[in-house]
């Protein structure tokens, strides 16, 4: 098995955030709560589109930028994921599991800055 990050879809991190926007955008096919939904929906699309935009920079100051963005979209989701809960727009179990998957794929990102300040 080939552990070397040659595009940034070898990323583990974008690979669940890409995860997380499909899953997101399949639990709110028939959701008629449009402005939320658009919300949550952009949300979860920013995380892995900020991950890949910063990845094909050409600078790492500017790859670790775009992850930060990345990992506040994950906490801008995360908060609409709660809203949902809190107005039974999903149910409560759904969405808890929603957001662990956020704050997992928010503390990846962590990780991947720490190491891209670190070794680049």
């Amino acid at each position: 098995m080939n552990n070397r990050i040659e595009k940034f879809e070898d990323l583990r991190v974008w690979q669940e955030s890409i995860s997380l926007a499909t899953e997101i955008y399949k639990l709110l096919k028939n959701c008629r709560d449009f402005g939320l939904k658009d919300q949550m929906q952009r949300a979860a699309v920013s995380v892995p589109s900020n991950i890949a935009e910063g990845y094909e920079r050409k600078y790492n100051k500017e790859f670790i930028r775009f992850l930060n963005i990345s990992k506040g979209s994950a906490g801008e989701l995360r908060t609409q994921l709660r809203i949902a809960v809190n107005i039974n727009l999903i149910q409560k179990e759904i969405g808890e599991g929603y957001i662990d998957k956020t704050h997992h794929i928010s503390a990846m990102i962590c990780k991947l800055i720490e190491t891209r300040k670190k070794r680049f």
